[in-house]
Order: C-alpha cells, then sequence, then structure tokens
C-alpha cells in the first residue's frame, strides 16, 4: 500500500499565498472589492458542498461590468500561485520520494532484474533517446516577467521549508513572498499586442533556462545514482540521451508570421542564449577549478601554468562573450552574423579537463559541476536547440516547377514520382548550380529560397 502523502506543508503554503494575495488585493483595489471576490468564493464553496448554485449565480450576476476585471484576475492569480505551490511540494525533500524520477526508475529497473541480465540493461539504457520538442501558441504564452517572479516564489516556498526553526529568516521570507505577490498583481497579466513568433522563442528561451538547464543534468543525476543501486556501470560524461527541438521560428505552416528573417533571428538568438548560459557555468567552473595537479597532457597543454584548469577554461570564456557580443551585433546593429561554434569547441577543453581530474583521482571535482557542464554542453551544444524548418511540401514544389520550366525541361508538378527522385538524385549529384541565370520567382518562391539559404 501507497505511503500517504502529507499534505499539510501544502496548504500552509497556499493559505499563506493566498492570504497574502488577499491583503495586497485589499489594499490596492479596496475593501469592497475584496469582500467581493470572499463572498464569491465562499459562495462558490458553499454550492459545491450543497450542489445548490443559485445563490452563487444571483451573486455573479450582480457584478457591475467594471468589476469583471479585477475580480477574474483575483481568482485567476490564486490559482497562479496554489500552482506554484503544488509544484513546489512535489520536488521538496519530503515528498519527492513520491512523485520523483528515482522511484520510478528503480521500479522499473527491479522489475527488469528480474527477467534480464546487467548487459541487456546497460545497453538499453546507454540506446536510451528522448527528444523535448518546444511548441507555442500565442493565448497560452505566460509573459517571461512573470515566469521569473513564478520561479522566486517557489525558491522563497521551498526556504520557508528549510527555515523551520529561524524564526527571523522566516518573516524575511515571507516579506518577500509579498513584495512578489505585489509585483505580480501590478504586472500586466497580458501583452498589449499578439506575440510574434520572436517572443514566442524568447518564451521558449525562458523555460530552457528556469527549467530544463536545471533539470536536465538533474535528471542524469538521479540516473547515475540508479545505476549506483543497481550495481550498474557509470554513464560516462558523453552520455546524454535528452536532446531538444523546437518549432518556434520554424514552423511556417503553424504561424504564417515566420519568414526567413524571423527564423534567422530565432536563431541567432538561440546562439545568443547558450553563450549567455555557459558563459555564466564556465566563470563558475573557472572560480572552482583551482587545482594544481593535473596530467602531464594538460599541464603542456596549458603551457605548465600553475593553474592548468583555469588556463584551459579562460580562452573558451572569452571565446563564448566574444561570440555573444557579435551575436548582439548582429542582432541589433545589423551586422552579418558570426560563424557559429562549433560544438568542439565547447566539449573539448570541458573533456580534457574532466579526463585529467579523473586520472589524478580527483574524482569528486570531475564529477560536481564540470560533469553537470559537459552533460549540458552535450545537450544543449552552442545552438541551444535544434529548430525543425517545417514547412507545406506544396511550396518547395513551387520553386522547382520555376527552376525546370526556365530549364525547358518541362513542368516539376507534372512529374510523377519517379521522375521527381530521378531528376533531384541527379541534380544533387551534379556540382553546377540548381538555380539557372534568369531564373524568375514571385515572392512566395523567393520566400522559400531564403528559407533554404538559412539553414
Amino acid at each position: 500500500m501507497t505511503e500517504a502523502v502529507d499534505t499539510a506543508p501544502l496548504r500552509a503554503h497556499v493559505r499563506l499565498l493566498g492570504d497574502t494575495l488577499g491583503k495586497i488585493i485589499r489594499g490596492n483595489a479596496g475593501e469592497a472589492v475584496f469582500q467581493r471576490v470572499e463572498d464569491i468564493r465562499l459562495r462558490s464553496k458553499e454550492a459545491q458542498e450543497s450542489d445548490t448554485w443559485s445563490a452563487l449565480d444571483e451573486l455573479l450576476a450582480s457584478l457591475e461590468e467594471q468589476e469583471f476585471l479585477v475580480i477574474a484576475r483575483a481568482f485567476s492569480q490564486f490559482l497562479n500561485l496554489a500552482n506554484i505551490a503544488d509544484q513546489q511540494h512535489t520536488t521538496a525533500t519530503d515528498t519527492a520520494q513520491h512523485f520523483s524520477a528515482i522511484a520510478t526508475l528503480e521500479k522499473a529497473l527491479s522489475a527488469l532484474q528480474a527477467d534480464a541480465d546487467v548487459s541487456a540493461i546497460e545497453a538499453a539504457i546507454d540506446k536510451l533517446k528522448i527528444d523535448l520538442v518546444l511548441t507555442a501558441h500565442p493565448t497560452e504564452i505566460t509573459r517571461r516577467t512573470l515566469i521569473h517572479k513564478h520561479r522566486a516564489l517557489s525558491d522563497c516556498l521551498a526556504q520557508l521549508d528549510r527555515d523551520v526553526n529561524s524564526v527571523i529568516s522566516r518573516q524575511q521570507t515571507q516579506r518577500r513572498i509579498a513584495d512578489l505577490i505585489a509585483q505580480i498583481w501590478h504586472t500586466e497579466d497580458f501583452r498589449t499586442r499578439r506575440p510574434t513568433p520572436v517572443d514566442e522563442a524568447r518564451w521558449g528561451f525562458a523555460v530552457i533556462e528556469n527549467s530544463l538547464w536545471d533539470a536536465v543534468p538533474q535528471f542524469l543525476r538521479e540516473v547515475d545514482h540508479v545505476c549506483d543501486v543497481f550495481s550498474l556501470a557509470q554513464r560516462g560524461p558523453d552520455w546524454c540521451p535528452i536532446a531538444l527541438s523546437s518549432w518556434i521560428g520554424g514552423d511556417r505552416d503553424g504561424n504564417p508570421n515566420v519568414t526567413a528573417v524571423v527564423t534567422r533571428e530565432v536563431l541567432l538568438l538561440a546562439q545568443w542564449q547558450a553563450c549567455e548560459l555557459f558563459s555564466f557555468d564556465i566563470s563558475l567552473l573557472y572560480e572552482e577549478l583551482s587545482a594544481s595537479t593535473a596530467t602531464d597532457t594538460l599541464i603542456a597543454t596549458a603551457s605548465g601554468a600553475r593553474e592548468p584548469y583555469r588556463a584551459i577554461l579562460k580562452p573558451l570564456l572569452v571565446t563564448l562573450r566574444r561570440q555573444k557580443q557579435a551575436l548582439e551585433e548582429a542582432l541589433n546593429q545589423g551586422a552579418s552574423a558570426p560563424e557559429s561554434l562549433r560544438p568542439e569547441s565547447l566539449l573539448e577543453p570541458l573533456q580534457m579537463c574532466f579526463d585529467s581530474l579523473m586520472a589524478c583521482g580527483l574524482v569528486e571535482m570531475a564529477r560536481g559541476s564540470l560533469l553537470d557542464t559537459l552533460r549540458r554542453a552535450h545537450c544543449f551544444g552552442p545552438y541551444l536547440i535544434q529548430l525543425d524548418i517545417r514547412q507545406e511540401s506544396g511550396r518547395h514544389c513551387s520553386v522547382l516547377s520555376a527552376i525546370t520550366q526556365t530549364l525547358e525541361i518541362g513542368d516539376y508538378n507534372d512529374w510523377t514520382e519517379e521522375q521527381r527522385v530521378t531528376w533531384l538524385r541527379a541534380e544533387l549529384a551534379n556540382p553546377r548550380p540548381l538555380i539557372p541565370r534568369g531564373c524568375r520567382f514571385d515572392a512566395k518562391d523567393q520566400e522559400v529560397l531564403e528559407t533554404f539559404g538559412i539553414i
């Protein structure tokens, strides 16, 4: 029988957030509005318990038009706050055992070991592939500023759990909670304009920054833990079964506002975000890896520096900062886009440090923050995401039709599938340019060609 989860901490957090929100509503919208919200809440509760809705219907029907928005916001904000408390509760130390991936993995491996040998299980783990795809819909986007405030609130709730016996610290945290809820209440819930594909992409990158950036290495550490429990081989730093893809800024079918210019901007923004995040990580590693013990290979690569790991990491940090600056100039000043960083330029210095630390017996240092950064490098890389370029095939056929008609070899649209494949294979093997001189394209066809140019 599954052990019951203690929900008392969750109820306490929801009550704290709700009471704080109520005080802010009373202080900013007035006592009358606060009482309206309370009346609706109480009558809703009574209606649910008695299955009698007439009193609630009458109360809602009596509302003035100018009251609708503020009352709707009050309940919407409370539900958001309750959701934050619920999410924090599922990841808290005392309740994580009921919800975490560790428990699920342990149960799965226990079942597998009854029917499969260790080598088969390890082979299955090595072949594991998880592709997370970011999508967006304009009506579903939470503003980035609110995402940050929600994350800060979750951190405050976790701090309250830790500071059970510290009155002063709890008071400070509660003041911070009140500050954040006030900020949220006075922040517009909706944009004044419909978000562009670039806005949607920024939202996706905020999800990576605030959630996935920490969640990916944390999950892989949980896998490491389970492998230890079941005496399975530890996965190496290059093992990262998680890949991240996105349609945002690449899906022309889902959003007709996505153009080649938009796709270019999204790709550059993704690289900029990767430089930003990795610069922060490498800066921390630079501070931490002050050890002088290293392999001869690393010392030689570091030109005999007394702090060889820092000597290896510093050029990487400089490269990331320069790339970030160049990307900013391309995005904001119309400069040419810099050549993209190769994944190897990020991975090789980190792997070199890892190998040296392991060889010198500094296992704790190797498998600390450095391992997390290495795994992020394998998962996200210098591009952050793999952008799926999606477009209805008829648009591509239109371009190819214009080319074949200019070449006077027929209309691509009229060909059979076999004829198309035969011609395409021949053209791919032919070193001459595909597009002949004098070939004219309409605006739609030109947009397709520019998209291929971005790719």
